[in-house]
C-alpha cells in the first residue's frame, strides 16, 4: 500500500478494496509468457483471497481457451479458496471466455461480460497434421518400431487408422462430459437453453451469452464494482511478482519454442476471430 492510500485510509477517506486478479493468454501447462496454468495462477489467487477485509474477489478473464486439465484445476483452485475464506467471487469477461476460459469462468459466484466479449464453446478439440503423401513426394521411407500396438496412435507420418480416430473421439467425449458437468454444477437452474444448444462448441456474444444463461450481467469492472461497493471503492490489483532470477530464456531452441508457442497461440486466438 503506497503511502497515499495509507493517508487516505487512516482518515477514512477510502472505501472497501477489492482484489483484481487478470487471467490473460491461453491455458497452458509449460511456463511461457502470455500463458495461463495453475502453476502460475495459485499465487496469485491466494494473495487475492488473504486480503480479509474485501468484500469480493474480481477476477478478469481474457482467454480463448487450451488445455482442459489446467482449466479444471485452475477453476477449482478459485472456488476452494472462495469456499474456504467464504467469499463471492465476481469473474469478469473482456475479449473471451471461451472453451477452457469459460471453464475457468464458471468459477465464479457472478459472471459479467462486455456485451461484444465471447463466451461458451463448451467443447472439446483434438487437431494434428498429416505428412504421408509428403513423404512419398520426397522419397523418404519413415521406420517406426513400438512396443504396444496402439503407441503410435495418429502418428502423423503414418495413415491414419478409423480405430485410433474412434478411442481419440471417445476420449474427447470423456472430456466433454466432464466440462458439462461443471458447468452445470456452477451454473444450474440459470441455464436457460437446452444441452442441444449449450454444449456444441458453439461460441456467442455476451448479448446472447446472458439470455442463454451462460452470464449474469452486462458490464464491465470499474462500473459493476462502483455500483456494487460505492464509489470510493478502491481496486487492488494482483500482479505476478518479479524475481532477481527471472532471467530471459536464451538459446536458439528457447527462440525457436516461443515462436512456435506464439504460432499456436495466436492460432487458438483466431479460431474465435481475434
Amino acid at each position: 500500500m503506497g503511502l497515499r492510500s495509507w493517508i487516505k485510509r487512516t482518515m477514512g477517506q477510502t472505501g472497501p478494496v477489492v482484489p483484481v486478479v487478470r487471467l490473460h493468454g491461453v491455458i497452458a501447462a509449460d511456463q511461457r509468457p502470455g500463458r495461463l496454468n495453475i502453476e502460475a495462477v495459485a499465487p496469485l489467487l491466494k494473495r487475492a483471497f488473504a486480503v480479509k477485509s474485501a468484500p469480493a474477489v474480481a477476477i478478469i478473464i481474457n482467454s480463448p481457451g487450451g488445455s482442459a486439465v489446467q482449466s479444471r484445476l485452475i477453476s477449482k483452485r478459485i472456488r476452494d479458496l472462495a469456499d474456504e475464506n467464504k467469499k463471492p467471487v465476481l469473474v469478469f469477461v473482456e475479449d473471451a471466455a471461451a472453451s477452457g476460459g469459460y471453464f475457468i469462468a464458471t468459477a465464479g459466484d457472478e459472471i459479467i461480460a462486455d456485451p461484444s466479449s465471447i463466451v461458451g464453446s463448451i467443447g472439446v478439440i483434438f487437431a494434428s497434421f498429416g505428412f504421408v503423401e509428403t513423404l512419398k513426394k520426397v522419397g523418404v521411407d519413415r521406420r517406426v518400431h513400438t512396443a504396444g500396438r496402439n503407441k503410435s496412435t495418429l502418428d502423423p507420418f503414418l495413415p491414419e487408422k478409423p480405430e485410433d480416430v474412434e478411442r481419440i473421439k471417445q476420449m474427447e467425449s470423456e472430456i466433454h462430459q466432464v466440462f458439462i458437468d461443471w458447468v452445470k454444477l456452477r451454473r444450474g437452474g440459470r441455464l436457460k437453453a437446452s444441452d442441444d444448444q449449450l454444449f456444441t462448441g458453439e461460441f456467442w456474444s455476451g448479448v446472447k451469452g446472458l439470455e442463454l444463461g451462460l452470464v449474469d450481467g452486462l458490464g464491465d469492472l470499474h462500473e459493476v464494482l462502483r455500483s456494487r461497493f460505492g464509489d470510493k471503492v478502491e481496486l487492488l490489483p494482483i500482479a505476478p511478482k518479479r524475481g532477481l532470477l527471472a532471467f530471459p530464456r536464451l538459446g536458439l531452441a528457447a527462440f525457436t519454442g516461443d515462436i512456435a508457442a506464439t504460432i499456436e497461440d495466436r492460432s487458438i486466438w483466431a479460431r474465435l476471430g481475434l
